[in-house]
């Protein structure tokens, strides 16, 4: 009898450290709303962002300038498709594009040096600022984006 009781608690005591030594599995995230920090803090990177990088083109209020770069103020480029705003900013836009009947002709060089996090951020910042209401861009969405674009 001694000896039963004894095998179960070593049994038992193996199985216990079995399942204590497993790898644990990463809990599933909520989909981040803008990335690591939440909202508000991607929009203050993407702010940043949008004066290092995007602020010469498009104006330190969103305006552009008048047939050369496109206004980032409720554009469906900017408030629709997260994939193509996504693709124009890694790939660039070298072909005129017409907004409210008006045409603009710069061309957008490529800004795929910037992480995706940076992407996200700013992104994140321009459909959200400027009088726009959109959801945010998050690092995962960006990644797949340029999965496809390589």
């Amino acid at each position: 009898m001694m000896k039963k009781i004894v095998t179960t608690l070593v049994v038992c005591s193996l199985a216990g450290i079995m399942v204590w030594a497993q790898p644990k599995k990463p809990v599933a995230k909520k989909a981040a709303t803008a990335s690591a920090g939440g909202m508000q803090a991607s929009m203050v990177r993407g702010q940043q962002v949008y004066a290092n990088v995007c602020i010469a083109c498009h104006q330190k209020d969103g305006g552009g300038v008048p047939r050369l770069n496109p206004p980032l103020i409720k554009t469906t480029y900017v408030l629709g498709d997260k994939a193509r705003l996504i693709q124009i900013v890694l790939k660039g836009l070298n072909q005129p594009l017409e907004i409210d009947d008006e045409e603009y002709t710069n061309p957008m060089p490529p800004q795929s040096n910037l992480t995706d996090q940076q992407i996200a951020d700013v992104l994140t910042y321009v459909r959200n600022s400027f009088g726009n209401k959109a959801s945010a861009i998050t690092t995962a969405e960006v990644r797949t984006v340029r999965a496809r674009t390589k």
